[in-house]
């Protein structure tokens, strides 16, 4: 594909409530990237996305150089690469590997499962759900005594989880709030109430910044 040569910002095709799309947006609002955003109907994906990114997944993300960076991580990095004013990038990785590697795989892969049955003929949504529980608890575990997942401020590995988390709790909110997980529910709550958050989940919002 051609490079679009009088873009002037980077472009974002992203899905408002698919959790890989909100964590990317977090991390670029947060860097101060400006970006426009194209909102991808996903039984309608845009063909100039699909061009990019044969996948056919959100987030995409095409800098103005042409280069197409195609997963959410990938995105965080790069975007706190430009701005980490927050400093989300922890001096050690060794926690907030494991602790994404744990989300994206066996929580996610439960996640699915628990919150699509309809997907997944013969498989009990109920087991699925008590198998993410067991991730939860880790995050309370990880929790106690602290605000966010690595102290007292919030990290790369927050708001690389915090969205797939909001996703199980939704799924059932009255089931969730009698979890024996009240860290993980205060974690939840504050992240939910936090301008960042309020702010890239804004309809109808062309461009970050």
């Amino acid at each position: 594909m051609s490079l679009d040569t009088t873009r002037q910002h980077p472009v974002l095709y992203s899905f408002r409530r698919c959790p890989y799309a909100m964590r990317a947006r977090m991390a670029l609002y947060q860097a101060g990237v400006q970006c426009e955003i194209v909102e991808v109907e996903l039984k309608a994906k845009p063909a100039a996305m699909v061009a990019l990114s044969p996948k056919g997944s959100v987030p995409v993300l095409q800098l103005l150089s042409g280069e197409v960076l195609e997963e959410s991580l990938d995105i965080m990095h790069w975007a706190l690469a430009q701005n980490d004013p927050a400093h989300w990038i922890p001096s050690s990785w060794q926690v907030t590997h494991s602790l994404i590697s744990e989300n994206d795989e066996g929580f996610k892969f439960n996640l699915d499962r628990y919150k699509y049955p309809q997907r997944y003929p013969g498989v009990n949504s109920l087991e699925a759900r008590d198998k993410g529980l067991m991730f939860l608890h880790r995050l309370n575990r990880q929790l106690s005594g602290n605000a966010y997942l690595l102290g007292q401020e919030v990290s790369f590995a927050d708001i690389a989880i915090f969205p797939f988390v909001r996703q199980f709790a939704n799924t059932d909110a009255n089931w969730f709030g009698e979890q024996a997980l009240p860290a993980v529910q205060f974690w939840l709550k504050t992240l939910l109430d936090s301008d960042l958050f309020k702010a890239i989940m804004e309809k109808n919002r062309r461009q970050l910044l």
